[in-house]
């Protein structure tokens, strides 16, 4: 819970971009490890609705064009937060399609709405409710 407590303060706290600034690093890729490559693959697109890309990619729609990610059939990999509408909604989805709550649907006051999940192969993952495209903030 305080892991997602501290990234959903990073929502609030994000520093603006100024113009003439350096920009902050972006993420450029990412992947999820798993020991069933087909069956991440599965969950993923059958809950969030991630494509498959060429070579065991990931196709994920982002603002902008989409974040290329890759699935690894390896250990257990790092934490992403992902944008739902429904947080309650998502975390049924996850069930059914094989992962685990962590923590269901909670708010952050002023913050941030979040969830947490494991995926099939364990992999902590975050689910964070958006409004009109941003973080919904209660």
């Amino acid at each position: 819970m305080m892991r997602a407590v501290l990234i959903a303060l990073a929502f609030s706290a994000a520093a603006p971009v100024v113009k003439g600034a350096p920009m902050p690093a972006p993420i450029v890729f990412f992947d999820i490890a798993g020991p069933d490559a087909a069956k991440q693959t599965a969950f993923y697109r059958d809950v969030f609705g991630w494509e498959n890309g060429p070579g065991g990619t990931l196709s994920v729609p982002v603002s902008g064009p989409a974040l290329p990610g890759a699935l690894r059939q390896d250990p257990a990999g790092k934490i992403i937060y992902i944008g739902v509408d429904d947080v309650t909604a998502s975390l049924a989805q996850v069930v059914a399609h094989g992962g685990k709550i962590v923590q269901p649907r909670f708010e952050v006051k002023g913050v941030v709405v979040v969830g947490l999940f494991t995926d099939p192969a364990g992999n902590g993952m975050g689910l964070v409710e958006l409004q009109g495209g941003k973080p919904k903030i209660p």
